[in-house]
């Protein structure tokens, strides 16, 4: 994991760089984006992104952005721009891909489905390393298991039924 950034209670910001690519980025975003702390979202990712040219923002975990939100990204569109770079968002949730089309600003972005998309659109082969076997704690129970693979388990404990994703992210269903 790179490195973990809080903004406000509300918002993480993880920063990982791109183990074969000196300019490229993922920005993973937990939480939501709003009037509250836009303005501290704008100043960490600016300060961040200065010597890169190539940035993926990872959505997979974004559940909420208002239209100041937004708009702080099409500042990060700026910034990126003015050093012709590509911002690239991934993994946008309904919700907050709506906003973007909502608000016409779905065409100025570059958006796909996965952070793996991204990297392709980049001509980029990231280098992954396999965090498989797991343990983990079940999200539900906070029983510790194991997985040896991505994908739908059952909790030996209380039968919640846990995902798994390639990356190791665990949800419940």
């Amino acid at each position: 994991m790179g490195n973990v950034i809080s903004i406000k209670d509300s918002l993480k910001l993880i920063t990982e760089e791109v183990a074969n690519r000196s300019n490229a980025i993922v920005l993973k975003l937990d939480g939501l984006i709003d009037t509250y702390n836009s303005s501290d979202l704008q100043k960490e990712v600016l300060n961040t992104i200065s010597s890169y040219t190539e940035i993926i923002f990872d959505c997979s975990k974004l559940t909420y952005v208002s239209s100041t939100g937004v708009g702080t990204f099409t500042v990060f569109l700026k910034a990126t721009k003015g050093n012709n770079g590509t911002i690239i968002l991934a993994d946008l949730q309904p919700k907050v891909l709506e906003v973007f089309q909502l608000l016409g600003f779905s065409k100025f972005f570059t958006i796909v489905d996965t952070v793996e998309d991204g990297f392709k659109s980049l001509g980029i082969s990231p280098v992954t390393e396999s965090c498989f076997p797991k343990i983990f704690e079940c999200p539900s129970c906070n029983k510790k298991l194991k997985a040896s693979k991505s994908g739908k388990f059952r909790c030996i404990q209380c039968s919640s039924i846990i995902c798994i994703s390639e990356d190791g992210v665990v949800s419940t269903i």
